[in-house]
C-alpha cells in the first residue's frame, strides 16, 4: 500500500481550497441538523469516487466498467455530491459559496476543460472505440442500464484494491473521514 498523502497533492495550485476547507472546519459552526442531508451526499460522493477508482486504469486502457458503465466521470461527479454536502453541513453563507461559486466554477471553468483534455487525449490513444463510448455514456448524469459497448480484455471488471490505492483515493477518503469527524465533533460541543 502506498503513503495515502500525495507529494502531487500538496502542490501549491491546491492551497487556495486547503485553506478554504480548514477555514470552514475551523471557524464555521456546523448546522447540528444538517448532518441529515449532508452525510448521505457525502457518503454517496465518497463511495462514488471510491468506486470509479478501484476501476479506473490511466493512461493504459479505456476504462468502461464499473461506474464508468453508467457515467465517463463518476470522481467529478463524487467530489461534487461531497462539496455539495460539507456545504449544506456547514450552513450559512458557505451553503451559498458552495452553490453560487463551486459549482458555476466546475460547470463553466473546470469541467469544460479538463473534458475537453481527457477527451482529445483518450481519443488520441483509443479512437474509435473511445468515440462510441463518449457517445453512448453521458458525462456527469448517469444512464440506468450500464454500458454494454467493446471492453477492454486486460482490464478485469471487478474493483481493486490496488487500482483504488494507485489512483489516491485512500488519501481522499481520510481527508473526507477527518472532515466528517470534525464536523461532527463540533456538532456535538466537543470542539469549539
Amino acid at each position: 500500500m502506498r503513503n495515502p498523502i500525495r507529494r502531487k497533492n500538496l502542490n501549491t495550485r491546491f492551497l487556495p481550497f486547503y485553506a478554504l476547507g480548514i477555514a470552514i472546519l475551523i471557524f464555521q459552526p456546523p448546522r447540528p441538523d444538517g448532518f441529515v442531508v449532508a452525510l448521505p451526499l457525502i457518503v454517496l460522493g465518497a463511495g462514488l469516487r471510491a468506486w470509479g477508482a478501484g476501476h479506473l486504469v490511466k493512461n493504459d486502457r479505456l476504462t468502461t466498467t464499473g461506474p464508468y458503465a453508467h457515467l465517463r466521470h463518476p470522481l467529478y461527479l463524487g467530489t461534487i455530491l461531497v462539496a455539495t454536502g460539507f456545504g449544506v453541513w456547514a450552513g450559512g453563507w458557505w451553503t451559498l459559496v458552495v452553490l453560487g461559486f463551486l459549482w458555476p466554477w466546475f460547470a463553466l471553468h473546470y469541467f469544460p476543460r479538463k473534458e475537453s483534455s481527457e477527451g482529445l487525449r483518450l481519443e488520441a490513444a483509443h479512437g474509435e472505440r473511445f468515440l462510441r463510448y463518449r457517445r453512448a455514456v453521458p458525462a456527469l448524469w448517469p444512464r440506468l442500464r450500464p454500458w454494454r459497448g467493446e471492453r477492454d480484455p486486460a482490464l478485469q471488471a471487478r474493483w481493486a484494491f490496488d487500482r483504488y490505492d494507485d489512483n489516491n483515493e485512500l488519501g481522499t477518503l481520510l481527508a473526507l473521514s477527518l472532515g466528517v469527524l470534525v464536523f461532527w465533533l463540533r456538532n456535538r460541543g466537543v470542539l469549539g
